[in-house]
């Protein structure tokens, strides 16, 4: 088998007219997933993996991958359709911005690939926040109230105060800011440039639940704590893992009810979500899907036993297999670049 994982930063994407420098912090976090996934998958008996790399980049070498090298947008995207085309599964790991995630992942259908992950329809619904937590609302699931906004438009007069302002297709924590009142949210909505939402602002613990979606089930991993700036802009800087027993119970509940609410869903989905002071969980809400790989993949695989491998258990779920998952009572603390601590613990199950 030939697997083809390509992450959007590290790979080439910023090659193209517009994009630019990519972020100091999508960087960090692209090239921890795309290390971390690649070897997971080398290590399986019989496959082969190859990822692309932006040549203006550093190149961290992978014991048994394949490492192709681009060093222009036209380079970059022919190499991306003739190995995608040729790869038995690609695992497609991009922002959300520019719907980038989701050109990328049509490409792979174009080409005649198959994608290991999230399809198209999921992708395209996700992408846009707005919309999904429209979706998630109608289907019962707790998400923050909010509106979608344009450049210009005028503040509505009866929203309430905290809240949150984020583009409406975003990824990375890029854009996200905390409005304390009216006048910050007017400010804030005077200075963007693209469409935003505007939601309630929810207290409580940052949380992320991964599962892994099939046709058959899905299989929530161990959630993990996130830790986010506190300067009101909510950068991500890492997590840990595992959380209190009932905290966890209550996350992968709340992420296991998002992933029903959700079309078609497969492969790897990260859920985020806050789960407030009440004991009960009727404070709790989702805040985002993410339809591919998530930072927090780092510090599940450093907390992985021996014998498991998350890259091949995302294979068996996506072909209907049970997979083999098993963690260890251990702590983790992860950082975006892929850096991590570990110590055992005793964890009441």
């Amino acid at each position: 088998m030939r697997v083809f994982v390509y992450e959007f930063v590290t790979g080439g994407g910023f090659l193209g007219e517009g994009w630019g420098t990519p972020p100091d912090s999508l960087l960090r976090e692209g090239a921890a997933m795309v290390s971390a996934i690649a070897a997971d998958f080398a290590a399986l008996d019989g496959v082969e993996v190859v990822v692309l790399r932006d040549a203006r980049q550093s190149v961290r070498r992978i014991p048994g991958v394949e490492i192709d090298e681009v060093s222009s947008a036209a380079e970059e995207r022919s190499k991306f359709i003739k190995r995608a085309a040729e790869c038995d599964r690609t695992v497609v790991i991009a922002p959300e911005l520019s719907d980038a995630l989701l050109h990328r992942c049509r490409e792979v259908e174009g080409a005649g690939g198959r994608l290991l992950g999230p399809g198209t329809e999921l992708v395209e619904l996700a992408s846009d926040k707005h919309a999904t937590v429209e979706r998630l609302r109608s289907a019962g699931v707790p998400a923050p109230e909010g509106l979608a906004l344009v450049p210009g438009q005028s503040l509505p007069p009866n929203f309430a105060f905290p809240a949150v302002g984020k583009p409406r297709w975003g990824a990375g924590s890029q854009g996200l800011r905390w409005l304390a009142d009216r006048k910050a949210a007017a400010d804030w909505i005077a200075s963007v440039t693209e469409p935003s939402r505007l939601e309630r602002f929810c207290p409580g613990l940052a949380a992320s639940v991964a599962l892994l979606c099939g046709p058959q089930r899905f299989y929530p991993l161990v959630p993990c704590r996130q830790r986010l700036s506190e300067d009101g802009r909510f950068a991500y800087q890492g997590g840990s893992l595992p959380l209190d027993a009932p905290l966890a119970r209550r996350a992968v509940d709340l992420a296991t009810r998002t992933a029903k609410a959700l079309p078609r869903p497969t492969g790897y989905l990260g859920i985020d979500l806050v789960l407030g002071a009440d004991t009960s969980g009727r404070d709790d809400a989702v805040i985002e899907v993410n339809p591919r790989l998530t930072t927090s993949y780092v510090g599940l695989r450093a907390a992985a036993s021996p014998g498991t491998n998350l890259a091949a258990a995302m294979l068996a779920v996506c072909e209907g297999r049970t997979p083999r998952l098993s963690f260890e009572p251990v702590e983790v603390e992860f950082d975006p670049d892929g850096s991590y601590q570990l110590s055992a613990i005793g964890i009441q199950r």
